[in-house]
């Protein structure tokens, strides 16, 4: 008879399997798109036999919204990590769209962007992908509200924020085709300027990426 000691070494097994196929199927997503993201090519990266994939993800769409949620768990942790860090004074503006800018980069961000892209054509996985990614554009807007002590009641502001979100995106969908670290450094301080003017109605001073 299986005892609950004999139970526990299994599940853990079962979590470290279904781990390593969340982690693979994110990088065959961010690597070949979703059209490479099989479920056979998520097992083979992951060091699994197809019919284990399977045992955890019955179907492709089911891997891949449970790559999508374990990206979304990944970015949320993250950006909780990086908001306790944003230093107070002169600097913080810029700290906070840099945080935001560093959110929408980086493996995680290349694969959510494969799987919107699938999602565009494909209007069963776009009923399940719009609203985990609304989610996280929410959860994005209301951590920049608050460290930034935005009031959203003064017309402009709460645009000014989303426009925030949506200059993080683009210059993340720039970098999926060549490195643009450099502008990118250019952009946040020169945003965050003009965002520090619209919550506060005056001029940040330069930035050390500017002088």
């Amino acid at each position: 008879m299986e005892t609950a000691s004999d139970r526990e070494p299994r599940q853990e097994r079962s979590r470290a399997t279904r781990a390593r196929l969340l982690d693979a199927a994110v990088g065959c997503l961010a690597e070949r798109g979703v059209a490479g993201a099989t479920v056979g090519a998520v097992a083979e990266r992951a060091g699994v036999s197809r019919g284990a994939a399977q045992h955890h993800f019955p179907t492709r769409e089911e891997l891949l919204l449970a790559a999508l949620r374990h990206m979304i768990d990944g970015r949320s942790e993250e950006l909780r990590r990086r908001a306790r860090s944003v230093p107070e004074g002169p600097g913080r503006t810029e700290a906070v769209v840099q945080m935001v800018v560093d959110a929408f980069s980086g493996p995680d961000f290349d694969a959510a962007l494969q799987l919107w892209a699938g999602a565009a054509n494909d209007p069963a996985l776009r009923a399940q992908v719009l609203p985990l990614e609304g989610h996280v554009g929410r959860l994005v807007h209301h951590a920049v509200v608050e460290l930034l002590g935005a009031d959203e009641s003064v017309p402009g502001v709460r645009e000014t924020v989303q426009a925030t979100l949506d200059l993080a995106r683009g210059l993340g969908l720039a970098n999926l085709l060549t490195d643009d670290r450099a502008r990118r450094r250019r952009i946040v301080g020169q945003w965050a300027r003009m965002l520090e003017h619209t919550l506060h109605g005056q001029e940040h001073p330069p930035s050390a990426t500017n002088r």
